[in-house]
């Protein structure tokens, strides 16, 4: 692969939490209530994580500098300014930082206060992405949340406070919608607190249940009242109407952003550029194809010294995204995707399944792009990405695909 074609963004997994959330699935490991980076419980086990992830980050093949960062867990923010600062450092010197990279931290408002942050801001963080879910205090207990609405609208206010200095370049807030027991009323109180805080962008996901989380076995007992299809589809079409009006267009499934202010590494993934992942439990997009790394940290450990034992061989070409990839991203952005590269029956095939959908008017073709149409097409978005999984097992020329992208 030339060298000027090397991935120029890059994912680093921060997995240490002070809890895992009840619908959370991801590679995390809970320290406690009490746990710090600086001394306190917890310290040694983000210590030693840190000098792996270094490794890892060294033994990585060198490429362009990096146009984009992002922390992510977990919880990142449960570090130190200084040891983000040094893992910083790791990327600059395998790497470099292009002038005016985006980098991004994800933090939980119950893990740091206004000292920390500006800390944060001066050793290169850009850009925050606030784990903020709801502002109400009662699901926030039903989510496993730590912190409260108090806390949250604190973390806000710091955030517009640092926006408007110019020490923070953007910032993005989290909400999750759908989640049990929820009707129009509270989630339109919802949307109205999180635009109030000025956030230049918000992430609206849909409650996903995963297997083997809380969340999960609350269901299989028949615990856990979530909204009806026809319900969740109202309260969708609703944050879409009401935060176009508030000036932040959707521009993926679940982002919106006022102008100049979409995630530029979430567009990474989307578009099918390749992308460095750090840590346990990261994926990297490198040279082509994903690669994931064990969830735990002794796998983990042990996978790392085999990888440094034998380094990866960068091959000369860079693969172009799979197309089942390329459909199943490009469905979820704004602008769509081109079937240009399925021909014949192929393409046929699938736009008849898709035929209802387009019917329904869930999918529409503008200029040559499929698109789903806003906010019924992305509201029904699973229907649609579903036909493609179906339609690309059935070839013959290929082995099954992994719907874990939806």
């Amino acid at each position: 692969m030339p060298y000027s074609q090397r991935p120029r963004s890059a994912y680093l997994h921060i997995p240490f939490c002070h809890r895992r959330c009840y619908y959370c699935d991801f590679a995390v490991v809970p320290l406690g209530d009490r746990a710090r980076a600086d001394g306190g419980p917890g310290s040694a086990s983000i210590r030693d994580y840190l000098e792996l992830l270094a490794r890892e980050i060294a033994s990585a093949p060198t490429g362009p500098p990096l146009s984009t960062v992002y922390f992510g867990g977990g919880t990142p923010s449960l570090l130190t300014a200084d040891q983000i600062g040094f893992l910083l450092a790791c990327l600059r010197q395998q790497f470099g930082l292009q002038q005016g990279a985006e980098i991004t931290l994800e933090m939980d408002p119950a893990s740091f206060d206004q000292q920390s942050l500006i800390a944060l801001l001066d050793h290169g963080i850009n850009r925050v992405s606030l784990g903020g879910q709801s502002f109400d205090d009662t699901v926030l207990a039903e989510l496993g949340r730590r912190h409260r609405s108090a806390d949250l609208q604190e973390a806000c206010a710091w955030m517009q406070d640092a926006y408007r200095s110019g020490r923070l370049r953007s910032w993005s807030l989290d909400l999750i919608q759908n989640l049990p027991g929820q009707r129009r009323e509270h989630w339109t109180h919802q949307l109205e607190q999180a635009i109030a805080t000025g956030a230049p962008h918000l992430s609206v996901y849909d409650l996903s249940v995963e297997p083997g989380t809380v969340f999960d076995r609350r269901r299989r007992n028949g615990e856990l009242a979530l909204p009806e299809e026809d319900l969740a589809v109202e309260l969708m079409a609703l944050t879409q109407q009401r935060l176009a009006q508030a000036g932040l267009s959707r521009y993926e499934i679940s982002n919106y952003a006022r102008p100049g202010h979409a995630s530029r590494h979430n567009r990474v993934y989307w578009s099918g550029a390749g992308w460095w992942g750090f840590g346990m439990g990261a994926t990297s997009g490198a040279f082509g194809e994903r690669e994931a790394r064990p969830r735990t940290r002794e796998d983990y450990r042990h996978w790392l010294l085999e990888r440094v034992a034998a380094p990866r061989t960068v091959p000369d070409q860079w693969p172009a995204m799979p197309l089942d990839d390329r459909l199943l991203v490009g469905l979820r952005c704004r602008e769509g995707v081109s079937l240009d590269a399925v021909h014949g029956a192929d393409v046929e095939e699938l736009i008849d399944r898709w035929r209802d959908l387009i019917a329904a008017n869930v999918i529409v073709c503008r200029a040559g792009r499929w698109q789903l149409t806003d906010p019924k097409g992305m509201a029904l978005s699973n229907q649609v990405l579903v036909e493609v999984v179906l339609w690309w097992d059935a070839r013959a020329d290929h082995a099954p695909i992994d719907s874990g992208l939806m």
